[in-house]
């Protein structure tokens, strides 16, 4: 069993009901998914860097990534109905949480100017929101192969109903929130 799911069962859900009051283990929020989401601007036509964000997607994440296409068309995009606007990976079950435990204890503390979560990246319905610039903080990424930078966004998805209940689990889970 992952470090993350043992900690989850084993220290998470005695806390969650204690503080909150569940009756029952498994009424206590849970993580559902996470998705990683990778946008490919219109102004990049090149295959090649299309192919370098699948190649990360699939390196961080050890599935195969979706492209997703624009579903209108905006010309002040340059962006047509049917292109490719990105790329993204839904993780879930023990993948999850394997993701998860790397995102905590490897790649939060690799990046740049790190001070800790902000707890506005919670929305109300108590699911986490994360944005990076550069995706060489993954541990998976060899900086020494890199050909160009870009950025992607981690959502994590929770069975929390609200903002304080998200807060607390997220927080019991070890992610380094500003105080």
């Amino acid at each position: 069993m992952n470090r993350l799911k043992k900690k989850y069962f084993e220290e998470v859900v005695p806390l969650m009901q204690a503080e909150f009051g569940y009756k029952n283990k498994m009424a206590v929020p849970k993580l559902l998914k996470a998705t990683i989401n990778a946008g490919i601007s219109a102004n990049k036509k090149d295959d090649k860097y299309q192919d370098l964000i699948i190649k990360t997607l699939t390196r961080i994440s050890g599935q195969k990534p979706v492209l997703t296409l624009a579903r209108k068309a905006i010309s002040a995009f340059k962006i047509r109905e049917g292109n490719v606007v990105g790329a993204k990976v839904t993780i879930r079950g023990e993948r999850l949480f394997d993701f998860v435990d790397k995102l905590i204890n490897i790649t939060l503390p690799r990046v740049r100017d790190f001070r800790g979560l902000k707890p506005s990246l919670i929305d109300k319905t108590g699911n986490l929101n994360l944005g990076f610039k550069e995706h060489i903080a993954f541990a998976e990424i060899d900086s020494s192969e890199i050909e160009a930078l870009h950025g992607l966004e981690v959502a994590i998805t929770t069975s929390a109903k609200n903002q304080k209940v998200g807060y607390q689990l997220f927080k019991l889970l070890g992610f380094p929130f500003q105080k």
